[in-house]
């Protein structure tokens, strides 16, 4: 299965881009995993055309079975770099069409990010989108800066196993959604 892992963040050491590489080096036996990210898109402007890079997100979602969205918080909600990507690829194209997706979240506060995917979900669920998002169990993780060593591992390995349980039920959860 084709995953693209897009990171929501355009910090420059983001917690859930070490989140989505842990995640791409752990299970990648059973995924191929490409990778993308919001950073550097241009803020999203009604009535102009899409930029080429903004085109060239939404063919790699396009061409994915499935999305993996690393989602931060900022102020209660997701960043402002996630949220203008998604308003170009919800006016301009349309690549969540029937999109399978999954949100994952990490945060140095000890919610993990949980109001970042709550409204992640309520904006995938808009006009434009169309997408299916996995509502089964969550993967938050709080206390990022403590989650991860130096080389960018997770410190934790119970934190693994329950990664891996995660995506054992996201396996569940496509198979029955391609059936």
């Amino acid at each position: 299965m084709k995953v693209l892992a897009l990171s929501g963040s355009n910090a420059d050491n983001s917690f859930n881009e070490k989140l989505l590489r842990v995640i791409m080096k752990n299970l990648d036996y059973k995924y191929d995993f490409d990778f993308a990210t919001v950073k550097g898109l241009p803020m999203f402007k009604e009535g102009v055309e899409a930029p080429q890079n903004v085109l060239d997100l939404g063919k790699k979602i396009e061409n994915a079975d499935m999305i993996l969205i690393g989602s931060p918080e900022q102020q209660h909600s997701v960043t402002s770099a996630l949220k203008s990507a998604l308003e170009w690829l919800s006016s301009s194209v349309h690549p969540f069409h029937n999109k399978p997706v999954v949100i994952v979240s990490t945060s140095p506060m000890p919610q993990g990010a949980a109001r970042s995917q709550t409204r992640l979900k309520s904006i995938l669920a808009a006009p434009g989108f169309s997408a299916h998002v996995f509502n089964g169990d969550e993967f938050m993780m709080g206390f990022a800066p403590k989650q991860f060593d130096e080389e960018g591992h997770l410190t934790e390995e119970g934190t693994l196993k329950f990664l891996k349980h995660f995506f054992d039920e996201v396996d569940d959860w496509y198979a029955q959604l391609v059936k």
